[in-house]
């Protein structure tokens, strides 16, 4: 599965204004809603939520990766997101983070919810990918960068 099968560009956010990883993942999930009706804003915050306290998704490099399993969701979805100033995630390098892709997964799609992760993590894993999303001019341009 590649990015450009779950990523549109409604779903991708350039600087958005948070302070927390709570409040991040909140307004996350509240626009998510209002890009997808089918989805509950409350319901996929209470889902990151609940996964982040299994353990941090925060990737290291400044990149989250923040996922769950969702019985409203129908097929893979992603959304990324550029912050304008980086928060705390408990990221596994204590770096903040100033990059999320958001992955929202039908709760039976394990193998699809593995191979999108091992997708991410090698994307986020180059240096210049990471640079490149950092200094887009907007939202559409970084759309144009993850899918490429």
């Amino acid at each position: 599965m590649k990015i450009s099968d779950i990523l549109t560009p409604a779903r991708t956010l350039a600087d958005l204004n948070c302070v927390s990883k709570k409040r991040t993942l909140e307004s996350i999930s509240h626009w998510l809603a209002e890009q997808m009706p089918d989805f509950n804003g409350r319901e996929v915050f209470n889902a990151l939520i609940n996964r982040e306290k299994l353990g941090s998704t925060g990737f290291g490099d400044g990149i989250a990766i923040p996922h769950c399993r969702l019985s409203s969701c129908t097929q893979v979805t992603g959304a990324l997101i550029r912050l304008s100033t980086a928060v705390d995630f408990d990221a596994i390098d204590q770096q903040p983070v100033d990059l999320l892709f958001v992955l929202l997964v039908p709760l039976e799609a394990t193998d699809e919810h593995l191979q999108i992760l091992a997708t991410l993590a090698g994307s986020f894993g180059q240096p210049e990918y990471r640079e490149q999303l950092r200094n887009a001019a907007d939202a559409n341009a970084m759309y144009q960068i993850a899918i490429a």
